[in-house]
């Protein structure tokens, strides 16, 4: 198989897509991974599995009229299998396996049918003090953009999944690209204040678009640097209450196309505006556990530019 990635908006032509069947009993406060899903234990409102196969099943037929070739993983029993994007990523024609939670390793497992169909010496594997997830990992053109957290709390800090020693082993590992890391805030408690990853906070859309939730970045010199980039009026900054949402974790199919939550009203009318097709799917179960479009997506091969 080849890997072709560069960017977050070229034409998709496949991907891994996240599974929910067998996904497990609804985890106690005690064992949840981030702040919105605490929310809805709390509430007992935390998502059904038959719920979020529906919405990832109303996904998939997106994909595939767009004749997106859709993998899937194999399915582990009572295993959380939904969000593809922590467990890997490719990096131009790399595949990058993912040092993600301990309690989370054997969902790896589940694509090795998917790796086994790539070549050996194009697969990574960081080293045990290098921690990075999928989604603090993004291509833009010659820019390699990577969240990260550097507190002393960090190990404490569950929502904290990427850490600066990734920002460093990527740099030295992608030598070709320009590596702009952004710390982010954290929260274990209130998912209003959490960017879980950078894909919660911030993506590039279409040819010259982003959106941005600029209270996600700890330090201003990094909103200042991607409104230096894009351009002001290029960039849809987004509420912390679309943050909670995840106005920002929608998913791009093409620099034309995209696939959106079928609630974000504001920003589905502004995407059109800019003259972009949105494929309005319902995920509001699966951004229960504070993840959407993107979390669910592991992308394999996008064409050139």
């Amino acid at each position: 198989m080849q890997l072709q990635l560069t960017d977050e908006t070229s034409r998709l032509r496949s991907v891994i897509l996240g599974i929910a069947h067998q996904n497990g009993p609804a985890p106690t406060l005690e064992e949840a991974y981030d702040p919105k899903s605490r929310v809805h234990i709390a509430q007992n409102s935390y998502p059904l599995e038959s719920d979020m196969i529906k919405e990832l099943d109303a996904f998939a037929i997106v994909l595939q009229r767009y004749e997106v070739q859709v993998f899937r993983p194999q399915i582990i029993e009572d295993c959380n299998q939904i969000f593809s994007r922590d467990i890997g990523f490719v990096i131009d024609d790399f595949f990058v396996k993912a040092n993600i939670l301990p309690d989370r390793e054997r969902e790896i497992q589940a694509i090795k049918h998917i790796l086994s169909l790539i070549d050996p010496s194009k697969i990574l594997t960081p080293p045990s003090e290098v921690h990075v997830e999928g989604g603090d990992v993004m291509l833009h053109g010659e820019h390699l953009f990577v969240g990260y957290y550097n507190q002393p709390d960090y190990a404490q800090t569950i929502t904290a999944r990427t850490n600066v020693q990734a920002v460093d082993w990527l740099g030295k590992q992608f030598g070709n690209k320009k590596v702009k890391a952004f710390e982010l805030r954290k929260s274990n408690t209130d998912p209003f204040a959490n960017a879980l990853h950078l894909d919660c906070c911030f993506q590039p859309v279409g040819d010259r678009y982003a959106i941005i939730h600029k209270e996600g970045f700890m330090h201003q010199e990094d909103v200042d640097y991607l409104t230096s980039l894009f351009g002001a009026e290029q960039l849809f900054p987004i509420s912390a209450q679309e943050m909670y949402e995840m106005n920002s974790n929608i998913f791009s199919i093409s620099p034309t196309a995209v696939v959106s939550d079928h609630s974000f009203d504001r920003l589905n009318s502004w995407l059109r505006s800019k003259d972009i097709t949105v494929e309005a799917v319902p995920f509001r179960e699966i951004a229960k556990q504070e993840g959407l479009l993107r979390c669910t997506t592991l992308p394999l091969f996008r064409d050139p530019k």
